[in-house]
């Protein structure tokens, strides 16, 4: 599978594996930033890709980033027939503000094979011991 990467911005820094065999493609900052306790920002990445269809680019938290600084990604799925710029929308769950420089690693890009639907109306579904258990459906 080949991912395509074209730069949109020319200080944009192309998504790359730190380890041989890593999953998850690092995505850095344009920009100089402090991300306060409690906001949500969308951080613009500079790039746009092409895939395959039969793939998702998910947009994930970066470990580090999560436990040294209470940063969360929201949302961040990107389809294979998408052409825009990539970004990544940062929360802050701490109680300190967290800065952020230009070319820090911000999050990382997951490419994952996915299956396409098809979308079938029916009036019934197959029973099953779970049914429609939910919340606290198998315990504590």
């Amino acid at each position: 599978m080949k991912l395509k990467i074209k730069k949109l911005n020319p200080d944009a820094i192309i998504p790359s594996y730190a380890h041989p065999g890593d999953v998850g493609l690092d995505l850095h900052s344009l920009e100089d930033y402090t991300l306060q306790p409690g906001e949500r920002k969308g951080f613009d990445l500079g790039f746009a890709t092409e895939f395959p269809t039969g793939y998702a680019a998910i947009i994930k938290d970066k470990g580090s980033v999560a436990f040294k600084g209470g940063i969360h990604t929201l949302g961040g799925v990107y389809d294979a027939g998408y052409r825009g710029e990539y970004n990544v929308i940062l929360i802050n769950l701490s109680k300190e503000p967290y800065k952020i420089k230009s070319g820090d690693k911000l999050a990382q890009l997951i490419i994952y094979p996915v299956a396409i639907a098809k979308i079938k109306e029916v009036q019934k579904l197959l029973d099953t011991n779970r049914g429609a258990g939910r919340f606290g459906s198998t315990g504590k």
